[in-house]
């Protein structure tokens, strides 16, 4: 399990509990039954939600004094004694730290409860959204966030943000492949935005193994899991022997088929136990490709076409490896993003449009006097580091607004959009830090 964010003085979200866990952002939330508060390293943490149950572990938001959060990862009193789920996943996530495309550890503890039943406990970095509720989010939400009406055809996210995740993964399982290690359940859920890193993480090692040492019978997620892990699985299931373990093959098989659900917008779990699927899915690819393609240019659609190809051949020695998958093409194409994938998105900065006009910039009283009002309105909601109003292009008229931390700008975005302004209606999205901090400002695409 895991999540996101750089130090455990928090900013993030998310996580997974399992292979069978519900893994929640932390704008859906369970309250029920949850622990008050943690003990960790001397320090309490109070429990704001549960983030996510499985049917080993709870994952819940914690926070330290002001400003602390991170994620807390509790596994259910074995009463066999053999705590067997926390003491995997711990020591897969300590051997394998240190990549900024792995969720962090920050610690293990045990926990007391109030009638006297300890728990094993994992302190995690706190992750923003999953992959699994953006492909939600972007077929509730229309242009910049505004509810779309009923019936409408599913949407695929941008070709920058599916290349975005497509390559932050495939760095996270080329390090993990390096180490020796199958994540065995990769799927949207366990894959996790950083605000504060600005990247996509993998989380939740609960059915990680090293290859050639597979010490788990089940592996994979319904709906992301290989050939070779279906046929296992089923002889498991029969109580028959299994020749032979899986190999890393099956991670690149599950990261395809969750990057043609990002492309098409269509969830494939009914597809891929077709008839049609286990004998022709390169046929099935193509018609999902064939049907999007008049929204994308051509050749970047047939280089994400052919890399997702290339991960789901029945054969896992011709899946290749993530290190050659990040030489396609379709990484070499530089695409910009659109209005919804910086509403989706969070980041320390927040950009507001239908604020300014002309009038304003090129008058240096009006535009002093805006930019303070602006600068005192934003700080209502944290502390405002920096705030740009630019007079020319790119980014004329635009307000960019740096805050200290993604959820003080998540709490300003939630509550400035939509309020009107001299009439006119604001639109709040988040705006990449790293491109805020070298002057680099998008002219995204409508």
């Amino acid at each position: 399990m895991a999540h996101c964010s750089s130090d455990p003085s928090g900013k993030g979200h998310g996580q997974d509990t399992s292979s069978e866990s519900i893994a929640v952002s932390s704008g859906s939330v369970d309250q029920a039954m949850k622990p008050v508060l943690f003990e960790i390293f001397g320090e309490i943490w109070n429990v704001q939600a549960r983030l996510g149950q499985g049917v080993s572990a709870s994952v819940y938001r914690v926070s330290s004094g002001g400003a602390s959060t991170a994620a807390v990862k509790e596994f259910q009193a074995d009463t066999q004694g053999g705590d067997y789920g926390y003491h995997k996943e711990r020591s897969v996530l300590e051997d394998i730290q240190g990549h900024k495309n792995i969720v962090t550890l920050y610690g293990v503890f045990t926990n007391h409860s109030p009638a006297g039943v300890a728990t094993r406990c994992l302190l995690l970095e706190l992750l923003d959204v999953s992959v699994s509720e953006l492909l939600v989010r972007v077929n509730t939400q229309g242009q910049a966030g505004v509810p779309q009406g009923g019936g409408s055809q599913p949407q695929g996210h941008s070709m920058w943000l599916v290349q975005h995740c497509a390559r932050d993964v495939l760095e996270a399982l080329a390090f993990l492949h390096r180490e020796g290690y199958v994540h065995a359940d990769l799927k949207p859920r366990n894959v996790l935005w950083s605000a504060d890193d600005e990247c996509f993480k993998l989380i939740d090692f609960g059915l990680s193994f090293k290859e050639g040492n597979q010490d788990v019978k089940y592996i994979q997620t319904d709906g992301y899991r290989a050939p070779e892990a279906e046929r296992q699985n089923s002889l498991a299931q029969a109580g028959l022997e299994v020749d032979g373990d899986c190999s890393a093959a099956v991670d690149l098989w599950s990261l395809g088929i969750v990057l043609l659900e990002m492309y098409s917008g269509i969830k494939l779990k009914d597809t891929v136990r077709t008839y049609e699927w286990k004998c022709n899915s390169a046929a099935i690819v193509d018609h999902i490709f064939t049907g999007n393609s008049v929204m994308y240019p051509a050749i970047p659609v047939y280089h994400l076409r052919d890399l997702i190809k290339s991960m789901l051949h029945n054969d896992p020695k011709q899946r290749g490896t993530p290190q050659a998958a990040l030489l396609n093409p379709f990484f070499s194409i530089p695409f910009a993003p659109r209005i919804e994938d910086l509403v989706l998105l969070p980041s320390p900065v927040l950009r507001l449009l239908n604020l300014i006009d002309d009038s304003h910039l090129h008058n240096e009283e009006e535009y002093d006097d805006i930019s303070e009002d602006i600068k005192e309105e934003c700080q209502k909601y944290g502390s405002v580091v920096s705030l740009l109003i630019p007079k020319e292009n790119p980014g004329k008229g635009q307000v960019f607004v740096e805050y200290a931390n993604a959820g003080d700008s998540k709490e300003a975005q939630r509550l400035l959009t939509g309020r009107t302004f001299d009439g006119k209606f604001v639109v709040a999205t988040f705006y990449p830090l790293s491109a805020y901090k070298r002057g680099y400002l998008y002219q995204t695409v409508q």
